[in-house]
């Protein structure tokens, strides 16, 4: 299972919310790339990165940041936040994301989202579901969709989506524990979806439950800001798993 540390940005700085809630914001770091640089010492490959100010303003907006990570570690970035249309797409590419995650555009422009798919891959991009009590939610969580997640998920794993990054944003940000039986429901219903837990992990053991699930990766935010999991362990996972 991959870890997947997370990079959340509003003005460029390290963030983490709590549940979406926007004012809830706390900074943890001024300067993301020392974020990245001290993952990447660390022995992980691959960043979240989201673009909070771009969820919220619908276009993309922290691009520099994402530039910066890119040509300045090895980490394998996924980028989010406010992709909405093909130039976004173009810019998060050329700065350096290796794949995008789309939410909001997956649910309310599926004609475009799916045309993403058929011109980049399904290696390049990831659908973001992210939901409340089984509802995706769209607008940087600001707004709840009618979709319902799991049949959301299944038609499009069935046109061709291979990745799944699944938030239950009850649990985000609260250091309470994943989502445990949600995720088993989705791997249920679509095995051999290539499924990413995120949200509410709060400790180190809740890792090895997930990969025992089948999950393919997962991210990590408030945990390691909170020192809640520290780079070490994540280090000697990448390890022993490797």
């Amino acid at each position: 299972m991959r870890i997947i540390p997370a990079i959340d940005l509003i003005d460029g700085q390290c963030v983490r919310l709590s549940k979406g809630d926007y004012n809830t914001k706390k900074v943890y770091n001024q300067n993301p790339l020392e974020v990245a640089k001290a993952f990447e010492a660390h022995g992980i490959e691959h960043l979240h990165l989201v673009d909070l100010d771009g969820a919220k303003s619908k276009h993309i907006v922290n691009h520099k940041v994402l530039y910066d990570i890119a040509n300045q570690t090895t980490l394998k970035i996924d980028f989010g936040g406010g992709l909405k249309s093909n130039e976004d797409l173009r810019i998060a590419f050329e700065n350096g994301a290796q794949q995008i995650t789309g939410g909001s555009i997956a649910v309310k422009d599926a004609e475009t989202f799916t045309n993403w798919l058929n011109i980049y891959g399904a290696d390049k991009i990831i659908l973001g579901a992210d939901a409340l009590d089984e509802k995706v939610a769209v607008s940087g969580w600001q707004e709840e969709s009618k979709e319902e997640l799991l049949p959301f998920i299944k038609t499009y794993h069935e046109n061709g989506i291979a990745y799944v990054i699944c938030t239950d944003i009850s649990k985000d940000g609260m250091l309470q524990g994943p989502s445990f039986a949600l995720y088993e429901k989705i791997l249920k219903q679509t095995p051999e979806l290539k499924l990413i837990a995120s949200g509410g992990i709060s400790k180190f053991d809740e890792l090895p439950q997930l990969a025992e699930m089948g999950c393919e990766g997962t991210i990590i935010g408030k945990a390691i800001y909170e020192n809640k999991i520290s780079l070490k362990q994540l280090e000697n996972y990448i390890v022993s798993n490797g």
